[in-house]
């Protein structure tokens, strides 16, 4: 259900008082520590913890020992974990302000459902088994489907009210395929359940370099939008008004989304809720105005996932509880607490 945006939003965005626009310099500089602190986390734990001088070690001064092997292999989880996190937040802020709704994700517009589809479809069809086909299949079907949602939303003439519509039926007609396909074919079934299911665990850094380049893109276009889409956000009428044009920042926002969450779904299976809440929870403090919504969200939006990541190693260690089930268990309620205080705002 669409929600159009708050009276506030509507209002042009002003210049922030220097004091509140000194707290939020100072919010962005808590918030990089508090990546910082995760990061370090996400390398130390695991099921052999090590000590913050065993991963300094093996940062910086590999020599071959067992703990710097292992530091090895979980940079590459984390820094998957910060460029996915960070996709992921951006293109949940830019769908927020493209639809006017502020529970909107990137799974509204069915892109989530069109990387699914087309692994699975790669899998069952195409005997594709490794995860670097994964990835570009994953990505071709985000594409497909953000392009599709765009032609059927009415491509120039495109409102959030039909691109959501668009891309929910789509959606509905994929994922009935995807199970289609998964139930006749036991052998899909089998390699679809742990990516379906979104993993930081099989990063490497092949996988890292083949989506560097798209989530790079993306990110610079997403960042390039905070002002049209500031523009977007207060009304079609007030916003041509103001000069912008609709159509192409639509275009871009779209594209924008669809690069981010297909190449981050791509490189490790859909993650759900990151995008919505962290958006959702940055706008209560910084207000509206995108230029300060977007840095948030790329910043924290790691924060949450790296740290759902670190917390299924704890409580199943050993073994691990996939950070995608980790964001669902979290997402769920606060989804809920979420949807409530809004109804409840509008009594």
């Amino acid at each position: 259900m669409l929600v159009d945006s708050p009276p506030e939003q509507r209002a042009e965005t002003a210049p922030a008082p220097p004091n509140r626009r000194a707290i939020r310099v100072v919010g962005l500089f808590v918030s990089v520590v508090m990546l910082t602190i995760v990061a370090v986390a996400s390398i130390a734990i695991g099921a052999k913890a090590l000590s913050v001088p065993e991963v300094w070690h093996g940062l910086f001064e590999d020599s071959g020992t067992y703990a710097d092997v292992v530091v090895a292999d979980r940079l590459s989880r984390t820094v998957l974990g910060l460029l996915v996190g960070a996709a992921l937040g951006l293109s949940g802020a830019v769908l927020q302000a493209l639809t006017r709704n502020p529970l909107a994700d990137p799974g509204l517009l069915g892109i989530n459902a069109g990387a699914s589809a087309a692994v699975v479809t790669a899998i069952s069809f195409l005997g594709v088994t490794s995860l670097s086909g994964y990835v570009w299949f994953a990505f071709l079907g985000a594409a497909a489907v953000g392009a599709l949602v765009w032609f059927l939303g009415g491509s120039r003439g495109a409102t959030p009210v039909r691109l959501a519509l668009a891309g929910t039926a789509i959606s509905a007609a994929l994922y009935g395929y995807l199970q289609a396909v998964m139930i006749l074919d036991n052998a899909a079934l089998n390699r679809m359940r742990f990516w379906t299911v979104g993993s930081l665990s099989s990063a490497t850094g092949s996988t890292i370099t083949q989506v560097l380049p798209f989530l790079l893109a993306g990110s610079v276009l997403a960042l390039a939008l905070a002002r049209p889409l500031n523009a977007v956000a207060m009304g079609d009428d007030t916003a041509k008004a103001l000069g912008a044009n609709l159509n192409r920042t639509r275009a871009l926002s779209m594209l924008a989304a669809t690069v981010l969450s297909g190449a981050a779904t791509a490189a490790c299976g859909p993650i759900v809720f990151v995008g919505l809440m962290v958006p959702h929870v940055v706008r209560s403090f910084t207000g509206p105005d995108l230029r300060w919504i977007l840095p948030y969200a790329t910043i924290l939006s790691p924060v949450l996932l790296l740290g759902s990541d670190v917390l299924g190693r704890i409580v199943a260690r050993p073994a691990e509880v996939q950070v995608g089930i980790v964001t669902a268990l979290i997402g769920g309620p606060v989804f809920i607490f979420l949807v409530r205080r809004r109804r409840l705002a509008q009594l």
